[in-house]
């Protein structure tokens, strides 16, 4: 690793970030979501992740669609994500708009996920931190939907008991088949740019058995 370097120009991302909370405790909540698919494209491309003191998380490099690409998964708890990601940042002088950040959505409905190049953290504490740190909201992010929270027992405890609470056995073959689908928008993204993805993935829904709706 050198610090400094800097790929040449592309369109597509050279930093992926997944957002979640570390420790066993946490380990396949619908608020980890974005942790379950770095797992994924770290497999798939055959990058080890581990732990960074500096970087302040569980990080990696390898390459993709012949290109570098930086793996992270932030150790800093979900509301101090942007720590992780601006001192990676800063390392590598990655602009803002070089970072792709994958992380849970609650207005979106599971079976779901959603590109956009831009945006405000909607209300998201994990993406509120990243736009502080990166002093921009003007990066891509992969919103990954797992549903609404059912607010008839009070709103703040049912969003904390719904992103905090497991993916559900029912819920996994969805959950599994939007990871892969996932897999798939972030390496169109790589080699072909975000908004490519966004054109082929962002009106896909994929129902209970993980197959698309008609």
């Amino acid at each position: 690793m050198v610090q400094g370097s800097v790929e040449p120009p592309d369109t597509g991302p050279l930093m992926i970030v997944g957002l979640g909370n570390p420790g066993d405790k946490y380990t396949h909540t619908r608020h980890n979501v974005g942790f379950e698919i770095i797992d994924a494209l770290a497999s798939r491309w055959q990058i080890t992740l581990s732990q960074n003191r500096k970087f302040r998380g569980l990080y990696g490099e390898g390459r993709s669609r012949n290109r570098k690409v930086v793996l992270l998964k932030p150790q800093t708890y979900m509301n101090h994500s942007g720590q992780a990601v601006q001192a990676v940042t800063q390392w590598y002088k990655y602009s803002p708009e070089s970072v792709l950040v994958v992380y849970d959505d609650m207005d979106l409905a599971l079976g779901r996920l959603r590109l956009r190049l831009s945006g405000s953290a909607g209300g998201h504490n994990g993406m509120k931190s990243i736009i502080t740190h990166l002093g921009s909201q003007n990066f891509p992010r992969l919103r990954i939907g797992i549903g609404a929270a059912d607010k008839t027992a009070g709103r703040d405890r049912a969003v904390v008991a719904h992103v905090l609470g497991r993916i559900t056995q029912t819920e996994r073959v969805q959950f599994d088949a939007v990871i892969q689908l996932a897999i798939e928008a972030i390496e169109t993204s790589l080699g072909k740019g975000v908004e490519r993805a966004m054109s082929l993935f962002n009106g896909i829904t994929l129902e209970a058995d993980g197959k698309p709706a008609p």
